[in-house]
């Protein structure tokens, strides 16, 4: 007769605990070697240009907390898509280095004048820019869906010169969107 409570054994002993402790042992700082600190660095590396070219790119992975969701990508393409005042800053910031230079009163008169009304222009277009991108995604994803902080975003977006904007614009200037 057999027993029926009665269980096969694991086939091994349970390991003691200094066993067990052993296992789990590894060094508090890690490989030191030259080879394995330059292997950790190239990995580093390769990971950092993964990143870098994925936020170029605007894969959401990549993308900071800032830049992701779908509604910020509209606003990126919203923005991307037109020209805007705010990208002629840092040009005309420089012709105005250079005319400063004129030792003529009138000319750095005119100067003056002419960028406060850029700047006066750069901030009545980005708010215009914010307004627009704001009511088209709130036409899209629904005024009570809308995002915190979208017309900022689009607004400040538009006063970066393109080339410089992160992620890299994925439209072209005069596409529909």
């Amino acid at each position: 007769m057999t027993e029926p409570n009665k269980t096969a054994g694991k086939g091994r002993p349970t390991p003691t605990r200094k066993e067990r402790e052993a296992a789990q042992r590894r060094p508090l700082v890690g490989d030191k070697s030259p080879e394995a600190k330059k292997a950790a660095k190239a990995k580093l590396a390769e990971e950092r240009r993964k990143a870098r070219e994925g936020m170029s790119n605007g894969d959401e992975r990549y993308l900071t907390a800032r830049d992701r969701g779908p509604q910020r990508r509209m606003a990126r393409d919203i923005v991307d898509s037109q020209f805007t005042i705010g990208e002629m800053i840092l040009p005309s910031l420089m012709v105005v280095i250079l005319i400063s230079a004129v030792d003529d009163f009138l000319v750095q008169l005119i100067t003056l004048i002419v960028m406060w009304v850029l700047f006066l222009a750069v901030g009545i277009n980005a708010y215009f820019i914010g307004r627009g991108a704001s009511r088209r995604i709130g036409e899209k994803y629904g005024v009570e869906n809308l995002e915190r902080g979208i017309r900022w975003y689009a607004a400040m977006r538009s006063i970066q010169m393109r080339p410089m904007r992160l992620p890299k614009a994925q439209v072209k200037r005069g596409t529909k969107i």
